[in-house]
């Protein structure tokens, strides 16, 4: 229901402001339809993050069906790997959205804003595909040393049995 209710505010953010034309908002001196699409905005930033929320839950149940599809017994480093992969879609849709509304300030502002705003959001995302990548070699590295431990018990009982 939240990435329904996402959709709609994001479809208002497209529709409406643009019908409104350029309508003055007395005493802030804001077109209306600026501070339409905003609202819109943060309310589709809003629902979807309980849409992301709520997809948290549906991804840990999934990793553990995998996990234990895979014989992977470790209990938190999938599920860590997977909150991170969505931490990184909920950074793409915030500076995604920041952006038309930093695009409104003054210019003065709105470039650096701009810019440390997609270098800090790299830095993030950056740092949580590190984090990824370290867990994924973990289960692999381990599920290599148990496969070598088990190839070199077998080899074992294959020279016993000679």
């Amino acid at each position: 229901m939240s990435l329904v209710m996402a959709i709609i505010f994001y479809l208002v953010n497209i529709f409406v402001p643009p019908l409104m034309g350029e309508i003055m908002l007395p005493g802030v001196n804001i077109k209306a339809g600026t501070l339409t699409g905003t609202i819109a905005l943060i309310f589709t930033a809003i629902f979807l993050i309980r849409a992301l929320a709520d997809g948290l839950v549906l991804s840990d149940i999934l990793t553990d069906i995998f996990v234990k599809r895979l014989g992977i017994k470790e209990d938190r480093s999938p599920k860590r790997a997977a909150r991170d992969a969505i931490y990184i879609i909920v950074i793409l849709l915030v500076t995604t959205a920041l952006q038309p509304l930093i695009g409104t300030l003054e210019s003065g502002v709105k470039e650096p804003l701009m810019d440390a705003t997609i270098y800090v959001s790299l830095a993030m995302i950056l740092i949580l595909i590190y984090d990824i990548g370290r867990i994924l070699y973990r289960i692999v590295e381990r599920k290599a040393e148990s496969m070598a431990d088990s190839l070199a018990k077998m080899t074992d009982r294959m020279k016993n049995r000679e």
